[in-house]
């Protein structure tokens, strides 16, 4: 057996130089963008505008973050909306019909997805199902199970420490952009100055080379699909605290936008490259690409038409970029 437990960093530096130019690349569209945009519109460029951009834009980054690491292992997961729903229902129906104390309510949300993303890792890595055909199976169990628990109503009210969460903010910063900030730190070290973060790069790359050389590569999908349950959960909670309500509508959609922010990030859907700071850079330019139709009167189906536009082109540009880099 090999004596090789970890990828060697060497390996992975042409694919972060590439990563590197092509991030740059990103920086400077959403530079034009905005640039173009402050000409077009007058209230394109305020605080208030830049503010309310940060805050609907927590949701969409904090699955992404998750998102980044399962698909950089060859994976997807569709199960996120679900997810998001059925935990922050649970959460706050617990604390507001049961009477368990909010922390512990919480808790349990947080649980809810770890719950799902250890199911939908199991499934891909022992029972040897296609990610796609296990997360959408999952999240049309978490949408079901939601509209059966909460009878197809909104559970309210939030109670106050999670309300306070979505309204509150330090310093003029509110706090769920500061919790996305943490969370992006932290998944940026895992990534980027751990084992495990090397090992996704690996796993993603070449799964069979990197099991013969000694990564447990099962384990390291599994975990990635647990962390991306728990953001998912984290972002069902960060909406529900917003909206004063969880309900079995939410995040309805949202699994393309974000699957779509990844890959126009860097994050390749062959897996093995893309990064957490990519991830934000794709994050950001649909966020102002919604932003500047909402900002041109542009009627709302327009946004699901240009997001789908998006998405493809990111696709596209995948693939000649993975053509690329084998040339």
């Amino acid at each position: 057996m090999s004596t090789l437990s970890t990828p060697s960093p060497a390996s992975a530096r042409g694919p972060r130089i590439r990563g590197l130019v092509s991030r740059l690349g990103l920086l400077l569209v959403i530079l034009i963008f905005i640039v173009v945009m402050t000409f077009v519109s007058p209230v394109f460029l305020t605080l208030a505008n830049f503010k309310n951009l940060f805050i609907q834009s927590t949701i969409l980054a904090v699955l992404a973050l998750g998102q980044t690491y399962v698909i950089m292992t060859r994976g997807i997961d569709l199960s996120i909306g679900g997810t998001m729903a059925l935990s922050s229902a649970l959460a706050i129906g617990l604390s507001v019909y049961s009477g368990v104390p909010a922390p512990l309510a919480l808790l349990v949300g947080l649980g809810v997805g770890a719950l799902i993303g250890t199911i939908n890792g199991f499934a891909v890595t022992q029972l040897g199902i296609t990610p796609l055909i296990v997360t959408l199976a999952t999240l049309s169990i978490a949408r079901g199970a939601t509209f059966v628990y909460t009878n197809g109503a909104n559970v309210t009210p939030v109670p106050a420490m999670v309300s306070a969460f979505g309204r509150g903010e330090l310093f003029g910063v509110p706090y769920s952009v500061i919790l996305l900030v943490l969370l992006a730190i932290g998944c940026h070290f895992i990534l980027a100055r751990t084992v495990f973060g090397r090992s996704v790069y690996a796993t993603g790359g070449n799964e069979t080379a990197s099991r013969l050389a000694g990564i447990p590569t099962d384990r390291v999908i599994l975990v990635t699909y647990v962390l991306c349950g728990v953001l998912a959960a984290v972002a069902g909670l960060v909406l529900a605290a917003r909206l004063e309500s969880a309900g079995p509508r939410a995040g309805v959609g949202i699994e393309l936008t974000v699957i779509a922010a990844c890959v126009i990030g860097g994050t390749s859907l062959f897996g093995g490259t893309g990064s957490i700071l990519g991830t934000l850079l794709g994050v950001v330019l649909i966020s102002l690409v919604s932003n500047a139709i909402n900002l041109l009167g542009v009627p709302p189906a327009w946004d699901d038409l240009v997001k789908g536009f998006v998405i493809f082109l990111a696709a596209v540009v995948d693939v000649y970029r993975r053509k690329f880099a084998r040339s």
